[in-house]
């Protein structure tokens, strides 16, 4: 099994973090880590007034919500 690529940044309680959750799964985004941002406050003072935001580690790249399925998708192409 390969370990996750992608990092979902999200809130506790976040009803947009849910409906990207949703999104990303209709998407068929492979597998990607949750963090949560409420206790870091780095990632706060980044994300806080973003999330949630779909990152690669690997070359920086970002997609901010809102998105769609399909933006999802075009955006994992790249």
């Amino acid at each position: 099994m390969t370990a996750p690529t992608l990092i979902l940044y999200q809130r506790d309680d976040c009803h947009l973090c849910d409906l990207a959750l949703d999104v990303l799964a209709n998407a068929g985004v492979p597998a990607f880590d949750s963090v949560f941002i409420d206790d870091d406050a780095a990632l706060e003072a980044r994300y806080g007034t973003r999330v949630p935001v779909l990152r690669d580690p690997h070359d920086g790249r970002e997609l901010d919500w809102p998105f769609d399925a399909d933006a999802a998708r075009r955006w994992l192409r790249r």
